[in-house]
């Protein structure tokens, strides 16, 4: 299965722990975890909720579908 969110990456560019993420919206780490291995995916509320606490954009979470060659 491909990697759909970057979420791990992110929390790493930002020097922030999944536990630090669980902690903030009030989840359980291991759904973190999960996240962070794209065993299962946060809805787009709670992806928008790690965006903002991430202060960034909602697309730097997502891995584009896109490969080289396509176009949009």
């Amino acid at each position: 299965m491909e990697d759909i969110n970057r979420i791990k990456v992110v929390l790493v560019e930002k020097k922030k722990t999944s536990r630090w993420l669980a902690e903030s919206l009030g989840k359980n780490p291991a759904t973190v975890s999960k996240w962070c291995t794209n065993t299962s995916q946060p809805d787009l509320s709670t992806l928008t909720r790690i965006a903002q606490l991430l202060d960034v954009d909602i697309k730097d979470l997502l891995n584009s579908r896109m490969t080289e060659g396509e176009s949009k």
